[in-house]
């Protein structure tokens, strides 16, 4: 049987703030309560240590699906043991609401217990919360990846093309070389110099 508790809050940021803060999913654990440790593999996967029920679990995760100052969509591979999805939408230029649903299969008693008892609806509320106050207090965002995740496969937000930058790391594709990747010789548009024919030398232009 699948539980499955939605949550929402009001925060008093920016939607894209909010946004950025969430992509930083190793930051995860400052605001999730459940959550020990998440380490991000690559763009789209991620492998959390997580209690859940009282029960220590290991899994890898991926995103399916993200679209920037929009939705996040996550679940564990393998197993069907977690699922989530976070969402964004802007009130106005300095708040947002941010609403987040999670799914899980349950499998010890405590677990089934606490769906039962609807304690994992106060719990993912706590959850938000912490992030809000996590959000308002700092007034800015750790960091922020502006990629995009559609099937599970990430995606350039500004060209659709892949991309190697990993979520919350600055961009390295520039190369300062200009827009053709060479650099300048100093030697004209050939890249070749010309040679006085009687001295052999360098020619020099008058």
């Amino acid at each position: 049987m699948t539980s499955q508790v939605t949550a929402d809050i009001e925060i008093d940021a920016p939607v894209r703030v909010a946004y950025d803060q969430w992509t930083q999913f190793e930051e995860l654990p400052e605001f999730m309560h459940n959550v020990n440790s998440v380490r991000q593999i690559d763009e789209e996967t991620t492998h959390w240590v997580a209690d859940i029920g009282g029960v220590t679990r290991e899994f890898d995760a991926r995103i399916t699906d993200q679209v920037p100052d929009d939705h996040i969509a996550w679940e564990s591979i393998g197993e069907r043991l977690l699922a989530g999805r976070v969402e964004f939408q802007p009130i106005d230029g300095d708040r947002t609401r941010v609403t987040l649903n999670m799914e899980w299969e349950p499998e010890t008693f405590t677990e089934k217990a606490g769906a039962a008892l609807q304690l994992d609806d106060l719990a993912v509320q706590q959850d938000l919360r912490r992030f809000k106050k996590l959000i308002e207090d700092q007034g800015m965002a750790t960091g922020g990846w502006r990629g995009e995740v559609h099937d599970g496969t990430a995606t350039d937000a500004s060209t659709g093309m892949g991309t190697t930058d990993m979520p919350g790391t600055t961009s390295t594709t520039g190369t300062g070389m200009g827009a053709t990747g060479t650099t300048d010789t100093g030697m004209g548009s050939t890249g070749a110099m010309r040679v006085d024919p009687d001295t052999g030398m360098p020619a020099q232009d008058i």
